[in-house]
């Protein structure tokens, strides 16, 4: 009994003792390397939540800052669905939109919904752009090879 002790606490050192050095290995990892002259991103946004309105226009705002995507990066944010509530005048997110429009990201909503929701577009900021759905826009741009990411 005693040397199957010894025995089982050999094994379980020398397995945490494998992944303590496997770590230390893996430690000099930075992440993918951008190899590609140009990047997209498409982000989908179709929550009136506003904790996730902030997180998703956080996001493209990280994106664009991340060292490895500088000037390599095209982004637009298309809205559709509740994700209307992002462009409203009387929202919260001009400043964090206009950081964005000022890096030359694209504002998209979807005429789709402004027609179904019956919404005017006098309540929506007049610097966004239109497409026809929203649907529509992340098939397009996932067939050109746009990632399409939708936090």
């Amino acid at each position: 009994m005693k040397k199957l002790l010894i025995f089982v606490s050999f094994i379980l050192i020398t397995a945490i003792s494998s992944g303590l050095s496997a770590q230390e290995k893996n430690s000099n990892y930075v992440g993918a390397i951008a190899k590609k002259k140009t990047y997209s991103a498409l982000y989908v946004l179709n929550s009136a939540d506003e904790k996730h309105i902030s997180a998703t226009l956080r996001n493209m705002n990280n994106a664009l800052e991340d060292p490895r995507l500088k000037g390599k990066l095209a982004l637009e944010l298309i809205a559709f669905g509740d994700g209307v509530a992002v462009y409203l005048k009387d929202g919260k997110f001009l400043d964090q939109l206009n950081l964005l429009r000022n890096k030359g990201v694209r504002l998209a909503q979807c005429e789709n919904t402004i027609r179904e929701r019956k919404i005017d577009k006098s309540g929506l900021f007049d610097f966004i752009n239109y497409v026809p759905s929203g649907n529509g826009e992340i098939i397009i741009l996932s067939a050109e090879g746009w990632a399409i990411v939708h936090p």
